[in-house]
Order: C-alpha cells, then structure tokens, then sequence
C-alpha cells in the first residue's frame, strides 16, 4: 500500500493503544514505525543494483510475521530501558509498536504485488489484490480519524475518531474481499464457457476503486484480458486474446532470474523477443499493453537463450487517457461480445 496509508494506519493503531496522555506521542511513533518496513530498499540497493533482485526481495525480510515481532519487541525494551512513557505504561506502549508494525504487512498483503510475510520460508508471495495500491476509500478514513485526534489529544473524542477511522478503513477491505468474490464468481462462468475453467488466473481491482475490476487468465498461447464492472455489467466478461512468447519463456526458464520473477508472480508474466532479447512483464500490474514491470532477461544464443544482466524498460503510459476510459467503464458496460481464445 503507498506510504501515507501506511503512515495513517500506524498513527492510528498506535495512538488508539496507549493512555491519553500519551496519545499524540504515540501517533508521531506509530507513523513512523508503520513506514519503516518499507525502508528495506535502501539496504537492499547497497547489495545490488540488479532490478529483478530491488523487485524481489522488496516486502521480504521487513515484512515478515516472523522478523517484526522480534523487532517490535527489541524497540520496545530499548525504550522501556530509557524510561519516559514507555516504561510510564510498558503495556500499551508494547502493543503500539507491535500493531504499527504488524499492520504494515497485512495490508500490503491485500495488493497484488506480494508481500512475502512467512520469509525466509520458500514460499510465493502473498497476494489478496483485493485494493489498488492506492485507494482513497481506504485511506480517507484513517486520515480523518487522524486529524480529528491531532487537535482532540487526550480528550475521549481523539480515540473514538481513533477507533472510528479503522473500523471504516477495515470494514471497506471487508468490502475489497466481498467485491472480489463477485468478481471471481463471474469470471469462473466467463471462463469456463471459453474453455478455460483450469486456467490459472488473477483478479485486481483497477486504480483507485473497487467496482471496476480487471480479470487475466493464462493460456497455451499467452493470456486474455477483461474488465468487469460491478455497477455496470451483466452479461459474461468481454475476454481479449494476446500473444505471449511462451515457446521462448519456456526456454529460458532456468536462466536465474527467469525463475526468480517466476516465483515472485506465480507466472502471471507476458514474454516478449525484441531485437533478439527477452523481455518479460509483470501482468498483474498494468494493463495490455503497458505494465509497470518490464525486464530484459536474456538474449539469444543461437538456438537458446543466454542469461544477461537484467535491465528494467519502461515505455510511456497515457494515464489521463487510461483514467478516463476507466472512469466511463465504471458506469457502462461495451456492447461487444467476449472474444474465443485464439482469436485477434
């Protein structure tokens, strides 16, 4: 999730914990204890300038169930240590750091990008993409429920905003999961009346809302892509087909980092040969044709591929254009019909 959610929610939980008096320290803490995971690029950036690896490993280490409790407790007994109001109310204070810590990774876990929360085990991601990574239905909340408790202090009224701005932001990503389970519902149906009931497939709500939501399904030959409205649609999801050089991705698959992004997207990857190298991109972040993630992977080498260091591309996204299309596709559902896998 961006930042300053990320901030609001530690100020949040942080400053609803502790004692009144306390309360606007607390706040100042817990927005910056609920910003320091994602501090873990800078490390990172002194070990590597490889981009695949800053992608990776970003959400890794500081964003683990089993790192930041340690961590949580270790700041707190060094501040407890010092006196002053931790040691004024070391119970309180022990659960504010804990809970703008802890936080942090759960939400980013309802993104699409991955957040490894079980490091350093060896498993995928975890991914809900159940919010964009920005979304003013979540953030506003916290952000109101702030303010009102920067002014209010240790009146009664500062931890009811407190309270009142989580139970919001929490019960809209209650909605975020709702909203998706109407989506996966329908694009179960879409899909199987196309043949790809199996199919391996994501769901992501569009930028900045949950009622427009985008619907990508892996194929033999590459991938379709649909869009589905909440509000605006009823008849099955308008799949288009696009080409994926699957034949190259499958030969390349051993090459280091191919298999990194592998593991890191479970696969939801579009390949692409250019001028004789090996671009992959991200397809849970973006839409065709432009994504946030491109990387050059791999040349050719006669009839192979060869690894070499990757490269991060970008190529220019038309955001005003992409957002307005976006905000009439909320509101009306097209008249054109889904497409058969296969077809242009």
């Amino acid at each position: 999730m961006d930042s300053i959610s990320q901030l609001l929610l530690g100020a949040a939980v942080a400053g609803a914990t502790v004692p009144a008096m306390h309360r606007r320290a607390a706040m100042l803490a817990g927005a910056a204890l609920g910003t320091l995971p994602d501090l873990d690029s800078f490390p990172i950036a002194l070990f590597t300038d490889d981009p695949v690896a800053l992608m990776t490993l970003h959400r890794g280490f500081s964003h683990s169930l089993f790192v930041l409790p340690l961590l949580g407790w270790a700041i707190w007994a060094a501040l407890r240590r010092r006196g002053g109001r931790v040691s004024q109310a070391p119970r309180g204070w022990f659960w504010a750091i804990q809970l703008a810590l802890l936080t942090h990774p759960l939400l980013d876990a309802f993104t699409v990008y991955g957040t490894q929360l079980l490091w350093p085990l060896p498993m995928p991601p975890v991914m809900w993409s159940s919010v964009f990574i920005i979304d003013p239905g979540y953030t506003l909340w916290l952000l109101a429920g702030v303010a009102v408790a920067i002014f209010a202090g240790p009146k009664p009224a500062a931890r009811r905003a407190l309270l009142a701005g989580l139970a919001l932001s929490c019960g809209y990503l209650g909605w975020s999961l709702v909203a998706k389970g109407l989506v996966e519902r329908e694009a179960e149906r879409s899909l199987a009346a196309l043949g790809l009931a199996d199919a391996p497939r994501f769901t992501v709500p569009m930028p900045f809302n949950t009622l427009l939501w985008r619907v990508v399904a892996m194929t033999p030959e590459g991938f379709v892509e649909g869009e589905h409205s909440l509000v605006a649609d009823s008849r099955p999801i308008a799949f288009r087909h696009h080409r994926s050089e699957v034949d190259a991705l499958a030969a390349a698959g051993e090459i280091p980092a191919v298999a990194r992004l592998q593991w890191f997207n479970r696969g939801f990857m579009k390949a692409q040969v250019r001028d004789g190298r090996l671009v992959l991109s991200d397809l849970r972040m973006g839409s065709e044709p432009d994504y946030s993630f491109n990387f050059v992977v791999a040349e050719r080498d006669g009839d192979g591929w060869r690894a070499v260091p990757p490269e991060q591309l970008s190529w220019p996204w038309e955001a005003r254009r992409r957002l307005a299309q976006m905000w009439e596709r909320i509101w009306v559902e097209p008249d054109s019909p889904p497409v058969q896998p296969g077809s242009r």
